[in-house]
């Protein structure tokens, strides 16, 4: 039988959200049922509050997640019912092009659940990124459920599910990052620190942060940045080359998405160095480069959507590299609210007064405790 829960829903452009009675639907084929525990307020989120991503409304918020398989559906043989599981939004089909050549990490053909969830009076939910997890409960698809250890606690676990996942896989996966490499990182939020943790955990020597705040300045340091730069005060560029031998850095990660911060990351990086865009830009913007630089320095201009991650393959590993005590996803979460605090959460974000608040809905965040 459908159950009915309890849910964050953004009802139109710019309005404040509001919670609202969710309908989910019985797993059918290839489906999950998911209840969750603990779920990060993500930009993202306020991307579809503002209409930012699509004006599909209402939309059911919330994508960063984790919890416990309730039930699944015909068929679904990677998790059961009792799996601890972080959400993820590429669930990649095995069958496109790009997984094919062994290239999961690009899939073309990504999938959500076939079934929607909807309002009491059978309106019809857009779930952000195809998971809708500001709720009690969820529908997703099977391949969206990633199975990791029990030991690890749902606030820490669910950040891996977008942003977080998002800064490492831009160090580590897109902008291939190793020992002795130096990385500067443009934008020191919560997937900029990532991108400092992910460098400072593949062995890189020098890692620079750059934001125009100096809590966010701090937070890198936290994260594992040896400099930092005040781009309000300083070149950014010219101090990344102080502090490089003059050179420039190997990687620069452009947490952003912002032309004047990409072109800082461009002029910044070594010869035969990479940029990597991590940040999101607005669909209206561009971006001018002089040609000539782009074929005389050489290296790579890169693009990382969602960390080049596979699920599969690294949510497991980063959640026993922090179990072991190797990565630091506890110091992402500033603090840990209710359902109903999500607005002021927004509005923290906006503030830069956070780096995550993390909604917990079973009381405990503990991973496996339903």
């Amino acid at each position: 039988m459908p159950q009915q829960v309890k849910g964050v829903v953004a009802r139109s452009k710019g309005a404040p959200v509001t919670i609202e009675t969710i309908v989910v639907p019985d797993p059918g084929p290839g489906e999950a049922v998911v209840k969750i525990q603990a779920c990060g307020v993500c930009h993202t989120d306020l991307h579809y509050r503002e209409g930012g991503i699509n004006d599909d409304f209402p939309f059911l918020l919330g994508h960063e997640a984790a919890g416990v398989v309730e039930a699944v559906g015909e068929g679904v043989t990677n998790v059961q019912a009792g799996d601890f599981v972080i959400l993820n939004w590429r669930a990649v089909c095995g069958q496109c092009r790009s997984c094919l050549r062994g290239r999961p990490w690009y899939c073309f053909s990504t999938f959500n659940a076939t079934q929607k969830m909807t309002l009491e009076d059978g309106t019809v939910l857009s779930p952000a990124l195809g998971i809708g997890a500001f709720a009690e409960k969820t529908l997703v698809a099977a391949g969206q459920c990633t199975k990791v250890s029990q030991d690890e606690p749902a606030t820490t676990a669910g950040l891996l599910g977008c942003g977080v996942m998002a800064g490492i896989g831009a160090a580590i996966n897109t902008g291939g990052v190793g020992r002795g490499d130096s990385v500067a990182v443009f934008g020191c939020g919560g997937v900029g620190d990532a991108a400092i943790a992910g460098a400072r955990l593949a062995g890189a020597h020098t890692i620079i942060g750059v934001d125009v705040d100096d809590r966010k300045l701090a937070w890198a340091k936290e994260f594992g940045a040896t400099h930092t730069c005040n781009s309000r005060e300083q070149d950014p560029v010219e101090y990344i080359k102080s502090v490089t031998n003059g050179n420039g850095a190997d990687v620069c990660i452009e947490a952003v998405g912002n032309p004047a911060v990409y072109r800082q990351a461009f002029d910044a990086r070594d010869l035969a160095g990479t940029v990597v865009l991590v940040g999101v830009p607005r669909p209206d913007m561009t971006i001018e480069l002089p040609f000539i630089e782009v074929f005389g320095r050489g290296g790579q201009l890169k693009s990382s959507w969602y960390g080049d991650c596979l699920p599969s393959r690294d949510f497991p590993m980063l959640v026993d590299l922090h179990l072991q005590g190797r990565l630091p996803l506890d110091k992402f979460v500033s603090e840990t609210i209710g359902l109903d605090a999500v607005e002021e959460a927004f509005h923290k974000m906006e503030r830069g007064e956070v780096l995550r608040s993390v909604v917990v809905l079973d009381g405990s965040g503990s991973g496996g405790a339903a």
